[in-house]
């Protein structure tokens, strides 16, 4: 009987520290990410050419490709994702980003902090030297 309920015991414990564990690395990153400044970037200035820009802070790290064709951003690729991505939630950014040809645009409801996280890589792209031009 004892044997039984240290096994139990043990089993408890080792269940409550690995959502304890999943609990912590899914939460972290949150604010940082939550908090960030999305600014705006004024296009006539971003000389036509292919960008890479990435924002990095644990899961929510994402490298993105930005396309731009007479002062228009034609195209954007998601070159690495963030964990855990929706991609229904990756498009719309997406495509509202290319709609508004805006960085500074709203947040996905839902999905704020990935919201955040691709738009400070789009925003850090537009930003740099182009790879391709």
């Amino acid at each position: 009987m004892k044997k039984v309920l240290m096994i139990l015991l043990l089993t408890g414990v080792i269940i409550i520290g690995s959502i304890s564990g999943i609990l912590f690395y899914l939460s972290r990153d949150l604010d940082d990410t939550n908090n960030i400044t999305i600014e705006g970037i004024n296009l006539s200035n971003i000389p036509d050419g292919i960008y890479t820009g990435t924002y990095e802070n644990g899961r929510f790290s994402n490298t993105v490709e930005v396309h731009v064709e007479s002062q228009h951003i034609t195209d954007i690729y998601i070159i690495d994702a963030v964990r855990f991505e929706r991609t229904d939630v990756s498009e719309s950014i997406i495509q509202s980003v290319i709609d508004s040809q805006r960085v500074d645009v709203d947040a996905i409801s839902g999905a704020t902090i990935t919201t955040n996280a691709y738009l400070k890589a789009i925003e850090s792209a537009l930003k740099g030297d182009p790879i391709h031009e």
